[in-house]
């Protein structure tokens, strides 16, 4: 009579602690996945229960990263359909891009595959708009420098693997509490390009304790302790520029502090902070290796 499989189940394996009772020309296992032979035990249980293979040539990032719902990781997005975002203090989601060694991070997946990443350091401190204006589609001075002499100076398999989007550019009220209002007013105007900034929301939704720090009020009220479940932050520099307008001033733009607030400066975009970056990379850029860890980036071709 047929007998019995048992196996522990951890992470990313299923060891098999007892053996079958039927002799194995009696099944057959498609583990076309892991590559295994037909009669190999440990192979089947390991492909049925979907364990972690490591990555492969042409893999998507979707295809090697588990949706979290607490802690570090990638989680689906609560307000936009089909978007992904990596949340909490450390997520594995370095990217060595443009050949900076881990000097990237993945910021979402987006609902047509493309993947928005935006450089982990400052490039240095540039003032939002020499004229004033906070309106980016202008355009801005930063979009200017931003699309012409730095996206000219980014090597050309990193000037490849990007593609022009439309970028949510919409004005947000100061400290507001409705985090998905912000979202339809971020997305309320759009402006197409290439090299840009995160916004507001998208820091507010780099932070996996969404009961303190899920929207921008409980984020200013909270910062103390926000800084360490969201990623975005960082103490190398004092401030960084967001994409987003304030919705009061003409002239001011949401930037972040070290200490991880979200505010706006008396002088607004004439200030000169440091900018971070982002870019959307083509759908078609896939993982050639890596585990997403500081110390083993996500490694990206085409």
């Amino acid at each position: 009579m047929p007998g019995f499989l048992l196996g522990i189940i951890s992470a990313c394996t299923i060891s098999v602690i007892a053996a079958t009772y039927f002799p194995s020309n009696d099944v057959t296992y498609d583990n076309t996945e892991s590559g295994l032979s037909s009669t190999d035990v440990q192979g089947a249980i390991d492909e049925l229960y979907g364990v972690c293979f490591p990555p492969k040539a042409g893999d998507t990032i979707l295809d090697n990263t588990d949706i979290v719902t607490s802690g570090d990781g990638l989680y689906e997005d609560e307000y936009e359909d089909g978007r992904y975002f990596y949340k909490g203090g450390n997520p594995n989601n370095y990217v060595t891009f443009n050949n900076e060694q881990a000097g990237w991070r993945i910021i979402s997946i987006e609902p047509d595959g493309t993947i928005k990443i935006m450089k982990n350091e400052s490039i240095g401190n540039i003032v939002w708009d020499s004229s004033g204006k906070n309106n980016w589609a202008r355009p801005a001075s930063l979009n200017t420098y931003l699309n012409g002499t730095y996206y000219n100076e980014l090597n050309s398999t990193a000037q490849s693997q990007i593609v022009a989007k439309d970028w949510s550019i919409g004005a947000v009220t100061n400290d507001n509490d409705d985090l998905a209002d912000q979202i339809t007013n971020e997305n309320g105007t759009k402006w197409n390009g290439k090299v840009a900034l995160a916004t507001v929301s998208e820091y507010i939704r780099s932070n996996s304790n969404k009961n303190s720090c899920g929207s921008f009020s409980l984020n200013n009220d909270n910062y103390s302790s926000c800084v360490n479940t969201g990623w975005m932050d960082t103490t190398s520099v004092s401030y960084w520029w967001t994409l987003s307008p304030f919705a009061g001033i003409s002239s001011y733009a949401f930037y972040v502090d070290s200490d991880g607030n979200v505010g706006n400066f008396t002088n607004g975009v004439y200030a000169g902070i440091a900018v971070r970056p982002a870019v959307y990379l083509s759908s078609e850029v896939k993982i050639t290796g890596g585990t997403g860890t500081q110390n083993d980036p996500y490694e990206l071709s085409l």
